[in-house]
């Protein structure tokens, strides 16, 4: 089996490319700008004795990702999950969103995932593969300190639904929707704790539920079009 994670070297889609390597995958690590760290991945695979390849690519640019399957398809010939994680996240307040900046977000966390499957269509309709996008918790809520990249999430969390239909039956199509996994950097100690008691299992979440979650929608060949939220019981329930 191969599997592709997108912002594969680094925090959650580090923890991703492990995970899915010790789970029998080889393992596609495309990464933007983390060389060093992406390379590490890489060694820490081969010595799970899986196979790994590295791949520069910035989402943002088509040329890229177009470079990233062809990459696939002259490495590896198939492709059985795509895991979507690379992600562009910022703190801007929602009336402080310039037009670049909100294009860029769009761009690499909605656009990139769209053309990626495009792109891979045929790969993981021949491998009978799945698609696994990581949302966030914040496309469920209206988060106004990080609004565009909210918009972002919830657009890729319906362009789930949308690709989940379009690819069937060959293709299945899920997301998962972390909440509280790895705190963003500047995160007072206040905030974190006010994050945490809004939880219902009173702890902030680990890379490896993402990757449990991630592994379970890889495998459950008779779940697609659905949303997994990984929050600890955070996300308001109605």
């Amino acid at each position: 089996m191969t599997a592709l994670v997108t912002g594969g070297a680094v925090r959650l889609g580090r923890a991703l490319s492990l995970g899915l390597a010790d789970a029998g995958y080889d393992v596609i690590v495309n990464y933007r700008s983390s060389e060093g760290p992406a390379l590490e991945v890489r060694d820490r695979i081969v010595e799970l004795g899986r196979r790994c390849t590295v791949v520069q690519g910035d989402l943002g640019h088509p040329e890229h990702i177009q470079r990233i399957v062809e990459t696939i398809h002259a490495e590896h010939g198939r492709l059985d999950l795509l895991v979507n994680s690379a992600a562009s996240f910022h703190s801007t307040a929602i009336l402080d969103v310039a037009a670049e900046e909100w294009d860029e977000i769009l761009a690499v966390n909605t656009r990139g995932p769209h053309l990626l499957v495009r792109e891979a269509a045929e790969l993981l309709r021949s491998a009978a593969g799945a698609v696994v996008n990581i949302a966030d918790h914040m496309g469920l809520e209206p988060w106004v300190r990080y609004g565009a990249h909210s918009v972002s999430k919830a657009a890729l969390i319906h362009l789930t639904r949308i690709q989940a239909r379009a690819l069937a039956p060959e293709v299945r199509v899920n997301a998962v929707a972390p909440g509280l996994v790895l705190p963003p950097e500047g995160l007072s100690e206040g905030a974190l704790e006010r994050e945490i008691d809004a939880t219902l299992v009173k702890r902030v979440g680990t890379p490896d539920d993402i990757v449990e979650a991630v592994l379970y929608l890889a495998r459950a060949s008779y779940v697609t079009g659905q949303i997994l939220s990984v929050d600890g019981g955070g996300t308001p329930l109605e």
